[in-house]
């Protein structure tokens, strides 16, 4: 496994990272991307100006998985959007090499923040489904992984939970806010 910068002009990863983003995200979040043509709008917006987009490939050039980035706050901080890993190989250390990369191409361009939302759609950690104005803090202290939320994968990468948006995706379905320092 290599990581790339892929190119704008690189039709077969547009391809494979928009069949990815649609496999990827199916089981959880099957409001994310559901056709080809929403993945392909994702993956085109990876290269707009000032964005970042890694990808893991095999020996062959097929994609195993890829992250992207958005510069905000002058680019002190780079929120982390999207990392999709192939279901096949989810588990394996491609996602954890991607957000390693990802973290040193943050640091090179200066940035000194990441942050990301990672949605709780589909019931999966004990913050869903529950009034998040009561006790908010208590409430993302004690947060339990219900059914393999991928917030203890960031965890495990350094981030920690910042905030999160209550009702972000209809009421009892928060985005969990996490942040990691750049080092």
């Amino acid at each position: 496994m290599k990581i790339v910068t892929p190119s704008s002009n690189d039709q077969r990863f547009l391809q494979q990272a928009a069949q990815l983003l649609v496999d990827a995200f199916r089981e959880h979040w099957p409001d994310a991307w559901t056709t080809m043509e929403d993945g392909l709008e994702e993956a085109n917006e990876l290269f707009e100006e000032g964005k970042l987009c890694r990808a893991a490939v095999d020996e062959d050039g097929n994609l195993l998985g890829f992250i992207g980035g958005i510069p905000q706050y002058d680019g002190h901080v780079w929120e982390l959007h999207p990392l999709a890993v192939q279901p096949s190989k989810q588990g394996k250390g491609i996602g954890k090499t991607l957000v390693e990369d990802f973290e040193s191409q943050v640091r090179a361009r200066g940035g000194l923040t990441i942050t990301l939302g990672s949605d709780d759609e589909d019931n999966m950690t004990s913050l869903s489904n529950t009034d998040l104005h009561e006790n908010l803090w208590d409430q993302i202290k004690n947060i339990r992984n219900l059914k393999g939320h991928p917030y203890e994968f960031y965890q495990k990468m350094g981030f920690i939970i910042t905030g999160v948006v209550i009702d972000a995706n209809g009421r009892g379905k928060p985005d969990i806010l996490m942040s990691k320092k750049v080092e």
